[in-house]
């Protein structure tokens, strides 16, 4: 049996914030390290509970709190139309992004692109693969609760049914 070449250049990392999406970023890493492969971080907008809570969960209170004092006169430029909308989130990957790198065993050029979309997040993880040619979608198995997933649906699953190319989706480990 001859088995096919796999080749990973490119990955999207979805997340929504959440501690599995978290624990799914370290595998992200990994494989971009492993395959020398670039990582576009993706987050979809919708109503997230306890944004406050979330963003000192990824980069901690201090960092969080200087995020959101200089995001008050980026807010008031974006609503008269000078500056990009979703300044903060990006700014929580950024940071996330950077801290995960500097842990990173052997860094690499960890981060590409921090996207951040509106809509439906199957939708928009889908869109954003193809449109950026993406080899493989990494994203946590679950998002912010049974709640949630029971309004919304499990995004991953939705995914995994859909997608044309790899996805991984991960577990949280039982000890987390």
């Amino acid at each position: 049996m001859i088995l096919p070449k796999v080749e990973i250049k490119k990955i999207l990392y979805a997340t929504d914030l959440s501690e599995s999406a978290r624990h799914a970023f370290a595998y992200a890493v990994s494989l971009a390290n492993a395959y020398g492969a670039s990582i576009t971080i993706l987050h979809v907008l919708f109503n997230v509970p306890n944004v406050d809570s979330i963003a000192s969960f990824y980069i901690g209170r201090e960092e969080w709190n200087k995020i959101k004092q200089r995001t008050v006169d980026d807010a008031r430029q974006a609503l008269i139309g000078k500056k990009r909308e979703n300044v903060a989130i990006k700014e929580i990957l950024a940071a996330f992004s950077e801290a995960a790198s500097a842990e990173a065993e052997s860094p690499a050029t960890i981060t590409d692109e921090i996207v951040i979309k509106k809509g439906n997040p199957e939708d928009q993880i889908l869109k954003q693969a193809e449109e950026r040619n993406c080899d493989i979608i990494v994203m946590g198995s679950h998002g912010h609760g049974a709640i949630a997933e029971a309004v919304i649906g499990n995004t991953a699953r939705k995914v995994l049914r859909r997608s044309k190319i790899p996805v991984l989706a991960v577990r949280l480990p039982q000890e987390i």
